[in-house]
């Protein structure tokens, strides 16, 4: 389940307002993608996220793009591998 869906079975209006609020953040990250920290978890210097309170915004940062990797909430760990 995605986390509009999740969120929207409570209230589809807050859940609109967090995907909106997620998806500037990734816009942010297409301006300005070293502006993220590295992710602590993988110690890798092209893997960085950017927080949007409660999600993580996990992106890897490649020569000719950026791939968001996950937004997961923070309370989950993430997995040994992405």
């Amino acid at each position: 389940m995605g986390i509009y869906e999740y969120i929207a079975r409570n209230s589809p209006v807050y859940a609109k307002r967090v995907v909106d609020r997620i998806t500037r953040r990734s816009e942010q990250i297409a301006e300005f993608p070293l502006s993220g920290r590295k992710v602590p978890e993988y110690k890798a210097e092209n893997i960085r996220e950017i927080i949007e309170k409660p999600y993580r915004i996990i992106y890897r940062i490649k020569s000719d793009q950026i791939d968001i990797l996950a937004v997961i909430h923070g309370a989950k760990l993430l997995p040994e591998k992405i």
